[in-house]
């Protein structure tokens, strides 16, 4: 309590006022997510992201079986899927520091699990793209003669 000097004459008395009330802030990282609160967000949260996933992925996928064959179709949809994946992959890892600053340990478990499940399909995808489309061979040396069998120029 504070006290404040009256200011009548002759008398020296006190009046007490009464505390500030305290400035609530919350901010999500003053306390711990409750359990219950967080399991069931961790679980929802995994569920919706395998579910959005899977939806997407079958979009591309639809998109390749429409293409009838057409090679340039094709690829950008393969592309665009892979595009869409490490954008995924980004969205879940951001997920996962909120559920941190949020001190919630199975939300951010949840999250974890399912950015490593991304990671590893992004990596199958994109090494099977990797070896549909190998790098061109190099070019020769333009000091490079070919050996012709008879043709004298051979080393």
């Amino acid at each position: 309590m504070r006290t404040v000097p009256s200011t009548r004459q002759g008398a020296a008395m006190t009046y007490a006022l009464p505390e500030p009330p305290p400035r609530r802030r919350w901010r999500p990282w003053s306390r711990r997510t409750p359990p219950g609160l967080d399991v069931g967000v961790g679980v929802l949260l995994f569920l919706v992201e395998a579910a959005v996933f899977v939806a997407i992925d079958f979009g591309y996928g639809m998109e390749v079986w429409a293409a009838q064959g057409a090679q340039e179709r094709i690829e950008a949809a393969r592309i665009a899927g892979l595009a869409w994946t490490q954008r995924f992959l980004i969205a879940t890892l951001v997920f996962a520091g909120l559920a941190l600053l949020s001190r919630a340990p199975w939300t951010v478990l949840s999250q974890l699990l399912a950015a490593g499940a991304v990671a590893v399909l992004l990596t199958l995808a994109q090494h099977d793209y990797d070896r549909r489309h190998p790098d061109p061979p190099p070019a020769p040396n333009p000091a490079y003669t070919p050996c012709y069998s008879g043709s004298g120029r051979c080393n």
